[in-house]
């Protein structure tokens, strides 16, 4: 059976999940504060840890760092309310599998965990076997890459088939959730590197203590708790590419560490005597702007040049609006296939409020909302009572915040939904004519072909 563990101050939430999974075969331990469950963690190892946000005695963040040093390898899933949502993307920084949202479903946090510790085991077997290792990432190597419409996803998309063949280092740039790693992949699938492993480290979830020995390795009795010897990713890498998520997070000393391998392409596991010559190609990823963060001192000047040969700027979904429902096709397909459904699509309404929504999470988001839809969904097409309270509720009240640009993003999404909803009914009116729809919209037809393009409308 697989050891899981929940972490909740509800007891009642514990008492039904922790049945609810049990029935699935899971082992299941429970405890109501953070203290307790850092207990269970120091005397059992665990494949899942559902973690609640907001703990009597610690925040997410907290738990999260405490968790990553006593078990690095175990997945963690945020447990958090609809308005933490924004809040709880945050925590991927520093090394949450995915999050969910109250309520609980338990069929839908079924699925949810049953994904991460498929997620989770590909990429522990990096740690524990080469072979394995590469033999895996070859396979993924080939998988499916979707290009948005917008032109910032054109221009990406022209960006990876320019850089790719090169050997140059890369940074993407972009907020949480907006498919830096998936950039990274399609990159590394491009390249002549593409049937050698392509290797992901998320730097922001890596202890200070444990970062040493997860890049670089370390041989037996280097350290306590040092068992036998273990590559580290860039050895495991060795012909392909390894991606640095969260660049920025990288201790002082470690930046220093990954400039000496970058400049003598050779690295040392912790403990050892001898340097082992390494071939790997640096793609690095940030949300933060690390320009400002070596001005400030906090990055080193020497490596930021290293590492950005070519930089990409991956814009958020709000800004590219014409690339949702591209996504969201994809994504419904995706959880049509993972939940045995066939949901045909999304209703008028549904699509409206995906255009209105400020997408926080962005295309993460865009998933989970997507996932936990189809799974509620008992008709053919998606609709509104399906999605979650964030997205039903637009908080109007952060337009009168004064002034900011999140602020100015959200009242465009709302007058551009109001917008769409307008040429909609016109064109129902006069039965999807477009040149008595642009008569009555008091726009020539080009305006409206471009309107139609802007808002994905399928007349």
């Amino acid at each position: 059976m697989i050891n899981l563990l929940i972490i909740d101050d509800d007891k009642d939430i514990c008492l039904v999940l922790s049945k609810f999974l049990a029935k699935h075969n899971y082992a299941v331990d429970v405890a109501y504060n953070g203290e307790q469950g850092l207990q269970w963690l120091r005397t059992k190892s665990y494949a899942v840890i559902l973690c609640d946000y907001r703990l009597p005695d610690h925040t997410g963040v907290e738990m999260l760092r405490k968790i990553k040093v006593l078990q690095a390898s175990a997945a963690v899933i945020i447990i958090t309310g609809y308005s933490d949502v924004r809040t709880a993307v945050e925590t991927f920084r520093f090394g949450a599998s995915d999050y969910v949202t109250k309520p609980l479903y338990p069929d839908e946090l079924l699925v949810t965990i049953e994904e991460t510790i498929a997620k989770n085991s590909k990429r522990n077997v990096q740690e524990t076997d080469v072979a394995e290792a590469k033999e895996k990432k070859q396979k993924s190597s080939h998988g499916e890459f979707i290009i948005g419409k917008s032109a910032q996803s054109q221009t990406v998309q022209k960006y990876i088939k320019l850089i790719a063949p090169s050997e140059m280092s890369a940074i993407i740039n972009g907020e949480t959730g907006t498919g830096k790693e998936f950039v990274a992949l399609a990159i590394h699938q491009f390249s002549k590197r593409a049937n050698n492993p392509f290797i992901a480290i998320d730097c922001g979830a890596l202890p200070k203590e444990l970062a040493g020995s997860e890049l670089f390795g370390h041989t037996k009795g280097s350290f306590t708790g040092a068992i036998s010897d273990k590559p580290g990713s860039f050895e495991l890498a060795n012909g392909g590419t390894v991606f640095l998520d969260e660049i920025g997070n990288l201790s002082y000393e470690n930046q220093v560490k990954l400039l000496r391998v970058i400049q003598e392409r050779r690295i040392k596991r912790i403990g050892a005597t001898k340097d082992i010559a390494i071939d790997v190609r640096i793609i690095a990823a940030t949300n933060e702007n690390l320009t400002n963060a070596v001005r400030e001192g906090k990055f080193r000047e020497d490596l930021y040049h290293r590492v950005n040969e070519f930089k990409i700027e991956l814009s958020p979904l709000r800004e590219r609006k014409e690339d949702i429902l591209t996504f969201a096709d994809y994504f419904l397909e995706k959880a049509n296939e993972s939940l045995n459904k066939e949901v045909k699509g999304f209703s008028p309404q549904v699509i409206d409020q995906f255009y209105t929504y400020y997408w926080y999470g962005n295309l993460r988001e865009l998933n989970n909302v997507i996932k936990r839809a189809v799974l509620l969904t008992t008709g053919d097409w998606i609709q509104s009572e399906s999605l979650p309270q964030e997205i039903l509720q637009v908080d109007l009240t952060e337009i009168t915040t004064g002034g900011s640009d999140d602020a100015v993003g959200l009242l465009k999404s709302i007058a551009g939904s109001a917008e769409r909803q307008a040429i909609i009914e016109v064109l129902e009116k006069v039965n999807y004519n477009k040149t008595k729809a642009a008569q009555l919209l008091k726009i020539d037809r080009k305006t409206l072909y471009n309107k139609l393009k802007l808002y994905s409308i399928r007349a």
